[in-house]
């Protein structure tokens, strides 16, 4: 599913599903929006090795078809409640704050919400993603397999209630990738041969 959206006057963003030769813009990408240490964070330990969720890889392409901005929901559970962990979300800083993340999100939610799943997980600002429903109301008792600031692990239902009593440690549970390529080579394959070419 292609998203062509006009973006305070740019009328070419796209956004896309991510294809298997987006790999290594996408991880330039987010070495530059995040910086070195962000495969030390604890979601990390969650989407390490893993493959995203069928479905919900998304890019941002420019006119020019540059990537410009990713956002990935993986396969996690809570106890016997299966769930999405979004992120990272990313922006290319020359187009930070034009809109692109939000539409990003949006567009996410919505085929996570179409695809029939129950709840999104994230850490992140609760100022920038309360717009988008999430809130830390009801992941008191969620625990990641690491150091979070409680005040930054939220969740969004996607479906009423889907969150009530959720209790335990979050575990990764999407398909693993092939261990003999890179983690990138890897995810970026599957992906593209799960997914098809996207035009």
């Amino acid at each position: 599913m292609t998203a062509h959206l006009s973006i305070f006057g740019e009328t070419s963003i796209v956004i896309d599903e991510e294809l298997g030769s987006d790999a290594k813009a996408r991880e330039a990408l987010l070495d530059r929006a995040m910086g070195a240490g962000r495969k030390r964070k604890s979601s990390e330990k969650l989407r390490r090795g893993r493959l995203p969720s069928a479905g919900l890889a998304f890019v941002a392409r420019s006119g020019f078809g540059t990537l410009i901005g990713s956002v990935r929901l993986w396969d996690v559970s809570c106890g016997d409640k299966p769930m999405l962990l979004l992120g990272p979300l990313a922006v290319e800083t020359s187009v930070a704050g034009r809109g692109i993340g939000a539409a990003l999100m949006r567009h996410a939610m919505m085929r996570a919400a179409e695809l029939g799943h129950g709840a999104i997980i994230l850490v992140g600002d609760a100022p920038y993603y309360a717009r988008f429903g999430f809130s830390a109301a009801k992941t008191a008792g969620v625990m990641m397999p690491g150091p979070v600031e409680r005040e930054r692990l939220l969740g969004c239902e996607l479906r009423d209630g889907y969150l009530d009593g959720a209790k335990g440690l979050l575990i990764g549970r999407g398909t693993r990738a092939a261990r003999r390529q890179s983690c990138n080579d890897a995810q970026g394959a599957a992906v593209s041969n799960r997914l098809g070419r996207v035009a």
